[in-house]
């Protein structure tokens, strides 16, 4: 499962990726995190608001940092 963290590198981008990080060190699974930073391909996925949060491509949560919990309960989702 690959998880993308949207956004330039802003501090909101930083915390939601390293809340992400922290969930998935609780899950069992394989988990990749992708920073995604270039404006362009961040347009691509429709969000002109950071931070963004995708699983495998498809945005969960736009403009929000996400906790470690809400970030676990949509990996969990996506899995079953």
């Amino acid at each position: 499962m690959k998880i993308q963290i949207l956004g330039a590198g802003c501090p909101k981008c930083r915390k939601l990726e390293e809340n992400a990080l922290k969930a998935i060190a609780e899950l069992v699974g394989d988990f990749e995190i992708e920073k995604v930073t270039d404006l362009n391909e961040i347009m691509e996925y429709g969000i002109m608001m950071t931070p963004g949060f995708a699983i495998d491509k498809n945005v969960k949560s736009v403009g929000k940092v996400l906790t470690p919990d809400q970030i676990k309960d949509f990996i969990q989702k996506d899995i079953k």
